[in-house]
């Protein structure tokens, strides 16, 4: 379905982010991801000067390196565009979230090792759209068939990261009813 036709409006600025899983043949995920913003109109810029319309603005990468556990092992990023010779420096920084844990305060992990002064804004941002395509790509598929279908529910004891994430998997809904449901709790209809 498409948005309602929007005013009459002219385009000025776009930023495209791209990310990517991939399973590694040691046993280890890479999530890629990629951002790059452009103006549509020529811009004169304090350090770099003359900017056609239409030339990146910005263009990073981060590919994070995680284990099963969604623990972070590696981080490399890179700055390719940018408007400031400061923007080149920040890399090393990125070291500081080895270690770190998507599942478990990876917000405040990021802005430990590279809030502020120490790391780049929009490589910070990168980092949220990679961690959930990392949930995406590490959590989605099965492992051997172990998958819970209309036909063979999931009946595991332990109840699943993503239930009561969202409305679709709300532990009172009929996602959860119908595929787990040993977590399936009937809403109270005073709550309605």
């Amino acid at each position: 379905m498409s948005l309602p036709p929007p005013a009459a409006r002219r385009p000025l600025h776009k930023r495209a982010i791209t990310c990517e899983g991939y399973v590694r043949d040691d046993g280890l995920w890479d999530i890629e991801a990629h951002l790059i913003d452009t103006k549509t109109y020529a811009i004169d810029e304090p350090y770099r000067g003359h900017r056609p319309a239409g030339s990146h603005v910005h263009e990073m990468r981060l590919r994070l390196t995680l284990d099963a556990d969604k623990v972070v092992r590696d981080i490399e990023v890179t700055t390719t565009h940018a408007p400031y010779d400061a923007c080149f420096t920040v890399a090393p920084a990125y070291k500081r979230l080895i270690g770190a844990c998507l599942s478990r305060g990876w917000r405040r992990a990021v802005q430990e090792a590279v809030g502020g002064t120490a790391g780049c804004t929009h490589l910070k941002e990168l980092l949220m759209p990679a961690a959930t395509v990392a949930f995406q790509t590490m959590g989605s598929w099965p492992k051997d068939g172990d998958v819970a279908t209309e036909a063979r529910p999931n009946r595991d004891a332990q109840k699943p990261y993503f239930i009561d994430g969202c409305r679709a998997w709300s532990s009172a809904g009929p996602v959860v009813e119908r595929l787990y449901p040993v977590h399936f709790r009937a809403a109270d209809p005073a709550d309605a």
